[in-house]
């Protein structure tokens, strides 16, 4: 039954991809001239993700915490990472970022164009003159009062845990003097793990956005230190979140 319903499902995307993508890049060259910042392509695959999340038949999605982003605060947005879905149903918030892509994604057709359209910022996790130039271009778009969005683990977790976070996001609120914005998803690695092409059905979704910190609370300059204690906190959250849709389930 879930390979059938992901044969659906892969239809279904693709379908409304091939639909609206044309309609995106109309869109994106009569505003070229005007949209520096490429807010409005943003927002367009915002609003993508929105019609995604809602017309697959695969889950039951639940968002907690949405209105702790304070409208106008420019935030380092991290958030833990389970399956490529991440990025279509972390769209569901509506904030306005850039995101943070593995320079791979450039070269998949659709997806590649997509990031290149929104200008959205590329590294390449093993060269150390990419990863510089990515921290400089992030620093220049918190200026700018545009918030930053990515996973701090760099790849999906195999086992849904939370894996052990690098220093970028963390380095970037020192400097840039943000708050960060810890984000948790969970429920997408059930629905489609990494390296996964089976849509497994049943699952439900949670995004809950926890408390943004403010850069005066860091008490340190370290990135590394700072890194190990927002994941430690962030697995801590994770565990409730679990905790508590067990409970519900239960009643």
């Amino acid at each position: 039954m879930d390979i059938i319903k992901s044969i659906i499902v892969w239809l279904l995307g693709i379908g409304i991809l091939i639909i609206l993508f044309p309609l995106t890049f109309i869109i994106w060259v009569l505003v070229l001239p005007f949209d520096r910042e490429r807010a409005v392509t943003h927002w367009l695959l915002i609003y993508q993700g929105l019609i995604l999340s809602r017309l697959l038949p695969i889950w039951n999605i639940n968002i907690e915490g949405r209105e702790k982003a304070v409208r106008g605060t420019t935030y380092v947005i991290i958030s833990n990472h389970q399956s490529i879905l991440d990025v279509i149903l972390l769209n569901c918030l509506r904030y306005k970022f850039k995101w943070i892509s593995k320079i791979e994604n450039v070269t998949v057709p659709v997806l590649g164009w997509y990031l290149r359209m929104a200008d959205y910022i590329t590294v390449n996790r093993g060269d150390e003159e990419s990863k510089t130039e990515m921290l400089e271009k992030s620093y220049r778009c918190l200026k700018r009062g545009i918030s930053i969005m990515m996973f701090p683990e760099g790849t999906r977790s195999r086992d849904y845990e939370i894996g052990v976070f690098k220093r970028g996001a963390f380095e970037l609120a020192i400097q840039a003097e943000v708050p960060i914005l810890p984000v948790l998803i969970d429920g997408t690695g059930g629905v489609l793990p990494k390296h996964g092409v089976i849509f497994c059905s049943g699952h439900h979704v949670r995004i809950r956005v926890l408390d943004p910190v403010n850069p005066a609370s860091f008490n340190t300059e370290n990135p590394y230190d700072l890194a190990t204690r927002f994941r430690s906190v962030m697995i801590s959250e994770l565990k409730d979140l679990r905790t508590t849709v067990n409970n519900q389930i239960i009643k």
